[in-house]
């Protein structure tokens, strides 16, 4: 076994369903582009979804260091039955703050209500309603993979290495895939528990961040459930189809923030991939 179903989930990038005939196996290198409509919706106020038209899948496998698209990291013991990585990441919470917009709003002294910025209209001062800014975090951990007639079982644990935010990451899947001749069903389940640090520094508003449109906000630690269906048909070696949905609810801690418009993350995407 490798490192191959390792990466996240929910991951900006959803990365197709990969055929596992012997030549592909035969190579270190993963080479593979998808081109289709997809996209990310981002729960954030004030915020556009994050669009999914081409996915670039580059990765490569050692006989114990490894590259997969965002992960590095190096195999510590690998059986046909469990592997167990050191691994390290980028945290992709941050994608989200990438896609929002600045917006005047009037804020009404009676009630301290937030609503959309007339022109004329002069109950209070316009306030600008910004989503606060947020670094990309490299976070460092273990995964151990579990692979069998049952399915496979990832367990992985990450920590803050950068100093971004101070937290931690665990997280739990387990997926089962269906294959029929050309045919292929993947599903998964699982969730994430992240820390009150992590979870602070991106969905909660510090005082400094705070004003009379964007209250002061500190989030806690909560769990993020997620599931995936990915189904995909090979047309030939190199070519094949697939339709994959993702969704992911975001912990209470997360979703009270006043910076959160919409608690459920849902991503989906179907086209064709080639594979080098």
């Amino acid at each position: 076994m490798n490192a191959a179903g390792a990466a996240s989930l929910l991951s900006v990038v959803i990365s197709l369903p990969i055929s596992t005939d012997a030549c592909a196996q035969s190579s270190p290198w993963r080479l593979g582009v998808a081109l289709g409509d997809g996209l990310r919706s981002n729960p954030l106020i004030q915020s556009e979804d994050v669009p999914v038209a081409v996915d670039i899948d580059i990765a490569w496998f050692g006989e114990r260091f490894f590259f997969d698209n965002f992960d590095a990291g190096y195999t510590m013991i690998d059986s046909d039955a469990v592997t167990v990585n050191v691994v390290g990441r980028v945290n992709s919470d941050r994608v989200f703050f990438s896609k929002t917009d600045t917006e005047l709003v009037q804020v009404s002294a009676a009630i301290g209500q937030a609503t959309s910025f007339v022109p004329g209209l002069a109950l209070a001062q316009p306030t600008e309603l910004t989503v606060p800014d947020r670094d990309y975090a490299v976070e460092l951990g273990f995964e151990v993979l579990a692979e069998g007639r049952f399915g496979q079982l990832q367990l992985a644990a990450h920590h803050d290495a950068s100093g971004t935010h101070g937290g931690y990451e665990i997280f739990v899947d387990y997926g089962y895939r269906w294959r029929r001749q050309r045919w292929s069903i993947a599903s998964s389940v699982g969730f994430a528990y992240k820390s009150a640090e992590l979870n602070d520094y991106y969905w909660g508003v510090r005082a400094d961040e705070a004003n009379a449109a964007l209250p002061a906000y500190q989030a806690g630690a909560g769990l993020n459930p997620h599931l995936e269906l990915a189904v995909s048909y090979q047309l030939t070696r190199h070519w094949s189809v697939a339709i994959t949905a993702q969704y992911e609810r975001l912990a209470t801690a997360a979703a009270a923030s006043p910076i959160v418009a919409e608690r459920n993350v849902v991503g989906r995407f179907a086209g064709v991939r080639y594979r080098f």
